[in-house]
C-alpha cells in the first residue's frame, strides 16, 4: 500500500505543482489551452487517486485523528505568557475524511465541464480552480485555528475571481455580494479565534475541544462561528447571496459553490460549535430548528416560483442544507451520520443538476425554462440523466438523497417530533418543484426549432455523469462505506458532548 509521511500535504498542495506548470507552458494560444487544460485535468486526477490511497488506508476503528502531520509555524506565542504559537497542524478524522474525498472527486469533473465552455482566460481559470483546491482541502485538513482561518478565508479569492471574470452579465454585483456576506461573517469568527487562544492558550484543535470554555464565553464564542458558518451554509435569512452567485457563475464554479464550498458551513459546526461549545450548542439549539424549518419551507415555495433553472436549484439548496443543520443539532448518532452523508450527497446531486443546466446552456445559451420542452425527443441520453438526478434529489429510495435525508429525520423525530414533522414537508415541496422544473423541460412537444437541433451528450459529457451517476446510486444503494468511516468519531463527538454537558449540571447543582 501507497504510504509516506507528508501524504496529506501532498494532497493538499499538489494543485499548486500543476499551477506551476501551467505558468511555464509557452506556445501559440491554441496549443497554450489544450496544454492548460490537459495539465489541469492531469493534477487533480492524480490528487482523486492520492486521496483514495488515504481512505483505503484510513483506520475506521478510532475517532483519533490519522495522517498527522504538526510542525512549528508562527512564533513561540506571546513573550512571558504561557501560550504555543501557531503550527503547521493537519490530519482527518472521520467527520474530515469524507469532505476530502468529495473535493477531490469533484475537480477533475470541474475540469471537464470547463474543456469547451472556457474559451478566454484558460491559463487563469485553472490556475484559479487548482488553487481553489488546495484552500477546499486545507479546510478539511487543518488542526490549527489560525491555519483553517486562513484556508477558509483565501478560498474566497479564487471564488471571486472565478464568478468574477468568466460569470455572467451581472457577475460584478454577484462576486461582491458573495464576497461582503462572507467576509464580514468570518471577521466575527477571527475575534472568536483571538478570545479562544487568549484564554486557552493555543489555537490547536484537538486541544481546544478540551479546553472547557466558561458557559457565558461559550455562547459569545457560538455566535461569533454561528455569523460566519450560517452565511457560508447559507441558513435564512443569509441565504441571498447563493442563488445571484450561482446564476452568474460559470458551470463549473456553480459545482464548486455547491459541492464543497457549502459544505464548510456544516463542516464548521461539527468540527467546532459542537465539541467546543456544547452548552451554547445546546442553547441556540431551538434558533437552528427555527431558522431551518423556515429555510426548508419558505425556499421550496420560492424555487416553485423561478423561470431560471439555475436559481431554481439554488434555493433548492438552501432547503437541502436546512435538513443538514437540523440534523446536526440533533445530538443523535443518526442525526448527524445523516447530516454527514447528506452533505456528501448533495455535494454530488446537485452539482450534477448544475451541470445538466450547463449542458443545455452551451447548446442554447439561455436558462429559461419556457425556452426548452421536449428534449426526451431528441435527447434521450441527457432525459435519462437528468431524470437520475431528480430523482436523487427528491430523496427516491435507491438513491443517496433518500439515505441521507431518512436518516436526518429519524434523527429529528428522536429530537423532536415537531421539527422532523415540520421538516418533512420540505420533501413533498422539493418534488413538487423537481418534477415541475423536469416535466416542462424535458416532456411535452418538441416545437422550437433551436431546440430540435440540440444534439446529445458527446462523449465528453458521458465521462463526467458517469461516475456522478455510479457514486448516486452507489449510495443510495450500499452506504454502509460511508457510514463506517463516521460512526466512531460522531459516537465520540457525541460522548464528548454529553460528559461536557453533564459536568456543566453537575457544576450548577452544587452550593
Amino acid at each position: 500500500m501507497l504510504s509516506w509521511p507528508y501524504l496529506l500535504s501532498t494532497v493538499t498542495f499538489l494543485p499548486l505543482v500543476g499551477v506551476l506548470f501551467i505558468l511555464l507552458i509557452r506556445g501559440e494560444p491554441d496549443v497554450v489551452a489544450r496544454n492548460t487544460r490537459n495539465v489541469a485535468l492531469f493534477t487533480t486526477i492524480i490528487i482523486f487517486l492520492l486521496s483514495l490511497v488515504i481512505w483505503l488506508q484510513f483506520d475506521t476503528s478510532t475517532a483519533e485523528f490519522q495522517f498527522v502531520e504538526k510542525s512549528g509555524w508562527i512564533g513561540d506565542g506571546l513573550p512571558g505568557a504561557a501560550r504555543e504559537g501557531f503550527n503547521y497542524h493537519m490530519g482527518v478524522d472521520g467527520i474530515s475524511m469524507l469532505f476530502v474525498i468529495l473535493t477531490t472527486f469533484l475537480m477533475p469533473l470541474c475540469i471537464l465541464a470547463s474543456w469547451e465552455a472556457i474559451e478566454h482566460r484558460v491559463k487563469e481559470y485553472m490556475i484559479a480552480f487548482l488553487m481553489l483546491e488546495t484552500l477546499m482541502i486545507g479546510v478539511f485538513c487543518a488542526l490549527d485555528l489560525v491555519l483553517f482561518y486562513l484556508f477558509f478565508e483565501a478560498g474566497l479569492i479564487p471564488m471571486f475571481l472565478i464568478i468574477g471574470v468568466w460569470g455572467g452579465p451581472r457577475r460584478i454585483y454577484a462576486t461582491f455580494k458573495f464576497f461582503l456576506y462572507t467576509l464580514l461573517g468570518s471577521v466575527l469568527m477571527l475575534l472568536a479565534i483571538l478570545a479562544m487562544y487568549f484564554h486557552a492558550g493555543t489555537t490547536d484543535i484537538p486541544s481546544l475541544m478540551q479546553a472547557n470554555f466558561p458557559s457565558g464565553m461559550q455562547k459569545w464564542l457560538w455566535l461569533a462561528f454561528f455569523a460566519s458558518f450560517a452565511v457560508k451554509v447559507p441558513m435564512w435569512p443569509v441565504h441571498t447571496w447563493l442563488p445571484d452567485a450561482h446564476v452568474e457563475a460559470p458551470t463549473a464554479g456553480s459545482v464548486i459553490l455547491a459541492g464543497v464550498l457549502l459544505k464548510m458551513g456544516g463542516y464548521g459546526f461539527l468540527r467546532f460549535s459542537l465539541p467546543m461549545f456544547p452548552e451554547a450548542s445546546v442553547f441556540f439549539t431551538p434558533l437552528i430548528w427555527t431558522l431551518s424549518v423556515v429555510a426548508i419551507i419558505y425556499t421550496s415555495l420560492v424555487a416553485l416560483m423561478q423561470e431560471d433553472m439555475k436559481k431554481l436549484i439554488a434555493y433548492s439548496s438552501v432547503a437541502h442544507m436546512g435538513f443538514i443543520t437540523i440534523g446536526t443539532f440533533t445530538f443523535t448518532q443518526q442525526g448527524i451520520d445523516g447530516a454527514i452523508l447528506q452533505m456528501i450527497s448533495h455535494g454530488i446531486v446537485s452539482g450534477a443538476l448544475f451541470l445538466c443546466v450547463g449542458v443545455v446552456y452551451d447548446r442554447m445559451h439561455t436558462r429559461e425554462i419556457a425556452r426548452y420542452g421536449g428534449l426526451v425527443n431528441n435527447m434521450p441520453r441527457y432525459a435519462l440523466v437528468f431524470m437520475i438526478f431528480t430523482m436523487a434529489t427528491i430523496g427516491l429510495p435507491g438513491t443517496s438523497g433518500f439515505v441521507g435525508e431518512m436518516t436526518i429525520l429519524v434523527g429529528a423525530y428522536q429530537a423532536s417530533s415537531w421539527v422532523a414533522a415540520l421538516a418533512t414537508t420540505g420533501v413533498i415541496l422539493g418534488a413538487a418543484y423537481s418534477l415541475w422544473l423536469y416535466r416542462r423541460v424535458i416532456f411535452g412537444e418538441l416545437v422550437r426549432e433551436d431546440c430540435k437541433k440540440m444534439s446529445d451528450l458527446n462523449w465528453r459529457e458521458v465521462a463526467i455523469f458517469a461516475p456522478l451517476v455510479a457514486a448516486a446510486l452507489w449510495i443510495g444503494i450500499y452506504p454502509k462505506p460511508l457510514f463506517d468511516v463516521t460512526a466512531v468519531s460522531v459516537a465520540n463527538l457525541l460522548q464528548q458532548h454529553e460528559w461536557a454537558i453533564e459536568a456543566a449540571r453537575t457544576a450548577l447543582a452544587k452550593p
